[in-house]
């Protein structure tokens, strides 16, 4: 019953995972329960104990128990389950999810996964750490006072840099043009291009601040040239006057419906100048009739400081361009595909995960070392009280099961992230996430997401309830976590009646105050006024006050930081009798007692007065953040 107690006191068989063993072929659930507990908030800092919620430590659970426990506001850490109390909390914490098959991503989103696709095609390289999190111990004066001390010495240089920065670059955007003038030639004379005079290439360096609005992956396109363009409107020019003599020798490669298409011509110098990737650390690429230089080693900030014209001693500057290349800081690499595998592993204890989880916790949330111990880390992401079920290869369980899992992203044999997550009858619950801090770039957090929702999809067909995707709680008043609702459309649950309520129609009321019974509002009332979902502009400034408040992603993965490892119970003989409950029929809660499970009701006078009394309050209290059902389903341990 309640009191002060240890998690690490319960049994050891909750570490297992293993099932308790009853009929039901799941399994069984078997539970502690440890009352209120009252402490201090993780998310608005209030000194004082006003973050209340009420706990309950599972020796074992059924997935079927679990997720019923979900979509009533429980959450798990580790084998310890919590439920705010809502009405009086400082930080009311609304349990979010998502339809999968609705989802649709935003700008960000697809941003997100656009960057690690050109990653792993090698047109990204993995920043270091520094360049990534900002110092949080540095005040704003400090770093204004350091960028000014950087930008005024960087200044002292730019002058006599600047004159041999532009002529190298002349020089690069000359013998680009030369090679491009060269595939020209080449195509003309395998009879793809009609033997006619084409104008000459001009290749010109692409303005950072163009970048973006050209073509995916712009943020390492340096050079681009529109030759494609021009070539198509002489060959236009060229074919009334001597229909008979080009047309026919006109590749009908280079052509469409319309006519000669710069698309098309664009792709045909691409494949003239592949080598250049080999010779000057270049890639072309042929975008809507453009063609783009990109750099291959490197990104573009770092490459335009970086950047050398080698030209063999016996070339003239304005000599064909043979023996001319381009390095980026002497480098002439070819681009290096990467793999990523995504491995997902029943949850179990693994030496490379858990160094990985303690770089991240040091780096990212600034723990002590000697904070991140191998127990701490089993205790809360390797524990679990899930009773796994195997798959049955009959659409009702997916075919790695049920349970609780480790789902590992590697990339060409690095372990780079790992998200801990349970996968239940009706949804794939996220509970954390650990990356390797120098990979922050990638946005791991936002990915990994990605991948889950994705995840939903595509087991849906193995396992026709599994729909959804549950990002864990939602706080409006906590900005970290605003960013959940743009995975859209999503919805809360209303912490009265337990019903599902669209995010766009419960918003205004969280606007108004932190506790809301979301389903009071009308929803057919509420949809003819607002959008079914929300809106891309919001979507994108939630991302924007994300970034400032933190730029990991790790907020999502952030709910249990606000959990204490000790829990104690705020329940005492006094308070007990001033708190109004609810009254229920207790006398079919399961009792466990001695090993066995009998009805509360069939022992009840086995119990002194005041002590039956003391229990009888505990049990009513239990029925009510449970529920009625799970209240004479799962098994109330007074061991």
């Amino acid at each position: 019953m309640a009191g002060k107690m240890k998690k690490g006191e319960a049994s050891s068989s909750s570490r297992s995972g293993g099932g308790g063993g009853g009929s039901n072929h799941r399994g069984e659930s078997v539970v502690v329960d440890y009352g209120e507990n009252k402490s201090s908030c993780g998310y608005c800092r209030s000194p004082a104990r006003t973050s209340i919620a009420h706990g309950l430590w599972a020796h074992s659970i059924t997935i079927d128990d679990y997720q019923d426990l979900l979509d009533r506001g429980w959450r798990r850490s580790g084998c310890f389950l919590y439920k705010p109390d809502m009405e009086r909390t400082c930080c009311p914490a609304y349990t979010i999810r998502l339809r999968a098959g609705d989802f649709v991503p935003s700008k960000e989103q697809v941003r997100v996964s656009r960057r690690m696709q050109r990653y792993l095609e090698g047109n990204l390289e993995c920043k270091k750490l520094g360049e990534c999190i900002e110092n949080p111990n540095a005040s704003k004066d400090t770093r204004s006072h350091t960028h000014l001390e950087v930008s005024s010495s960087a200044a002292k240089e730019s002058c006599s840099n600047n004159n041999e920065q532009k002529g190298g670059e002349e020089k690069i955007m000359h013998y680009l043009s030369d090679q491009v003038d060269n595939a020209v030639r080449g195509c003309s004379e395998n009879e793809e291009f009609p033997d006619i005079q084409f104008p000459k290439a001009i290749v010109k360096k692409v303005l950072q601040a163009k970048r973006k609005l050209l073509v995916e992956g712009s943020e390492d396109l340096l050079y681009s040239s529109n030759i494609a363009f021009q070539i198509a409107a002489t060959i236009r020019r060229s074919l009334p006057g001597e229909k008979d003599v080009h047309q026919g020798r006109l590749s009908t490669h280079v052509t469409d419906e319309k006519g000669p298409s710069p698309k098309l011509i664009a792709e045909k110098l691409e494949s003239y100048l592949n080598q250049l990737a080999e010779t000057s650390g270049l890639l072309v690429r042929a975008s809507n009739g453009h063609l783009n230089f990109y750099s291959a080693t490197k990104q573009a900030s770092s490459y335009e400081s970086a950047q050398t014209v080698n030209i063999s001693k016996g070339s003239a500057a304005g000599s064909e361009s043979k023996g001319c290349s381009v390095t980026h800081s002497s480098q002439n690499a070819p681009v290096k595909r990467r793999r990523l595998e995504i491995h997902l592993r029943r949850s179990s204890f693994d030496s490379e995960e858990y160094a990985l989880y303690r770089r991240y916790q040091i780096a990212v949330h600034n723990d002590t070392p000697e904070h991140v111990t191998e127990k701490s880390y089993k205790r809360f992401l390797v524990d679990t009280p899930l009773n796994y079920v195997p798959p049955k290869g009959d659409g009702t369980v997916p075919p790695c099961g049920f349970g609780s899992f480790h789902q590992q992203y590697v990339v060409d044999g690095k372990l780079i992230a790992v998200g801990v997550i349970d996968i239940l009858p009706r949804c794939l619950s996220s509970k954390y996430l650990f990356w390797d801090p120098d990979f922050a770039f990638l946005s791991p957090g936002k990915y990994s997401a990605l991948q889950e929702i994705n995840w939903v999809k595509e087991n849906h067909a193995h396992c026709s309830t599994l729909q959804y995707y549950y990002l864990g709680y939602y706080i409006h008043t906590c900005s970290k976590m605003r960013y959940k609702a743009a995975y859209c459309p999503s919805e809360l649950l209303c912490p009265l009646r337990y019903q599902w309520i669209p995010f766009h129609i419960a918003k205004p009321l969280l606007d108004k105050k932190r506790y809301a019974v979301l389903s009071d509002v009308s929803v057919s009332q509420d949809r003819e006024s607002l959008p079914p979902h929300v809106s891309e502009e919001v979507m994108e400034v939630q991302h924007d006050d994300i970034g400032k408040e933190d730029t990991n992603d790790f907020p999502m993965y952030d709910d249990e930081g606000a959990i204490d490892v000790e829990y104690e119970s705020s329940d005492n003989e006094q308070n007990l009798v001033s708190v109004d409950v609810k009254d229920g029929d207790i006398g079919n809660i399961l009792i466990g007692l001695n090993g066995s499970g009998v009805r509360f009701k069939d022992i009840k006078f086995a119990f002194g007065s005041s002590e039956r009394s003391y229990l009888e309050f505990q049990l009513h209290r239990y029925m009510r953040v449970v529920g009625e059902e799970l209240a004479e389903r799962m098994v109330y341990s007074l061991e």
